[in-house]
């Protein structure tokens, strides 16, 4: 089924290369991605943010800080100093 698709400059010339490279036609690659594109969402490709960065997560030792303590009293005290210096100047 014939469509048409607009593409800025550098999109077709992107386009055009890769088609080149890959010894197929503009559409062919076009079709190829969009089945890609399809599949990876169908098998849950589509990550969500948490799972992005999980392997991160617990990956850094404080030295015993216990950073996570207190942070909203830690956080108050930060901004009533940094009033309290704007305040002296």
């Amino acid at each position: 089924m014939p469509m048409s698709v607009r593409l800025d400059p550098k999109t077709d010339r992107a386009l055009a290369r890769l088609a080149k490279r890959r010894g197929q036609t503009k559409s062919e690659v076009v079709r190829e991605a969009i089945g890609v594109l399809t599949q990876q969402t169908k098998a849950g490709e589509q990550k969500q943010p948490y799972d992005v960065i999980a392997h991160l997560i617990g990956c850094v030792d404080s030295g015993g800080a216990q950073l996570s303590e207190k942070t909203g009293d830690k956080f108050a005290n930060l901004l009533r100093e940094k009033a309290h210096g704007r305040r002296s100047r």
